[in-house]
């Protein structure tokens, strides 16, 4: 997984190319237009993709850590009796440890989610002024 800081610059490159999509369209060039929302779809397929991949991976990561955490708090369990102090601390820290984890986990979810909305605002832009230059060139020739 990417860095956090890498994550949103790449959020923040697709909210730029979002941006050059709506001026594009203001300057009604159907050929980039086009261009544009093909790359769009594309774009929205791979992240779609990597968000699918993402899930998998977070699935076997859970199940994994499930069995890694049960093996240690079983053992923990039986070496608590005569270091309970030593080892709230310890739980303490590495309850801390997960909690951050958990929160860039989520921080990068949310910003691959953010990705992908982008992209799928971007492609609807460009399909609704594609869609209207048709009306417009089809009303024209009426």
């Amino acid at each position: 997984m990417a860095p956090l800081s890498d994550q949103l610059k790449n959020l923040a490159q697709r909210a730029k190319n979002l941006e050059d999509a709506a001026s594009t369209a203001r300057q009604n060039n159907q050929a980039e237009l086009e261009r544009r929302r093909d790359q769009a779809k594309s774009n929205i397929q791979a992240t779609g993709q990597k968000l699918e991949a993402s899930a998998a991976q977070a699935k076997e990561n859970v199940q994994s850590k499930w069995s890694d955490i049960k093996t240690r708090i079983d053992q923990k369990v039986s070496d608590a009796r005569a270091k309970i102090d030593e080892h709230k601390a310890e739980r303490d820290q590495n309850k801390a440890e997960r909690r951050a984890q958990d929160a860039e986990n989520d921080a990068a979810d949310t910003i691959a989610l953010a990705v992908y909305l982008i992209d799928q605002s971007e492609y609807a832009v460009l399909d609704a002024v594609i869609a209207r230059a048709a009306a417009d060139n089809l009303r024209a020739a009426a």
